[in-house]
């Protein structure tokens, strides 16, 4: 029995958002950094990677968009990966700073890891009580 009838429309919007985001910075990330103002690091790589972690996390979610109950399992991954995120940028932006273009994410990033967690729970599958077979 699927309890959380909005689960398929919650990871398909994660699946678009980081899609979207991860083809971005994979394809240009110098062109992104400049338009707002973020200093490139020493090799793009170190973007590019990040981005295709974010293309395979999309991936995941449109896999969980399809079938939330069977894929259950995989959703904790989805909060860590959207909660690593968000600490890191709230703890450079707390201790030394951090480009704008950064700071939004952090939020729409905390904001995932919570209706995740939210999707997982109502995702639980029924306890039934053990029954030995007769």
């Amino acid at each position: 029995m699927r309890r959380a009838s909005w689960a398929p429309a919650l990871f398909t919007a994660a699946a678009v958002y980081d899609g979207i985001l991860g083809a971005l910075f994979l394809v240009a990330p110098g062109s992104v950094l400049a338009r707002f103002g973020v200093p490139p690091p020493n090799h793009f790589g170190y973007v590019q990677f990040s981005a295709a972690l974010l293309l395979i996390f999309a991936w995941m979610f449109a896999d969980i968009a399809r079938q939330p109950a069977e894929h259950r399992a995989l959703i904790p991954y989805g909060v860590a990966m959207h909660l690593a995120y968000a600490g890191v940028v709230i703890w450079y932006w707390a201790s030394s700073g951090l480009p704008d273009l950064w700071k939004p994410f952090a939020f729409f990033d905390l904001a995932w890891a919570g209706l995740f967690a939210m999707a997982y729970h109502a995702l639980a599958a029924r306890k039934v009580a053990w029954r030995p077979s007769t």
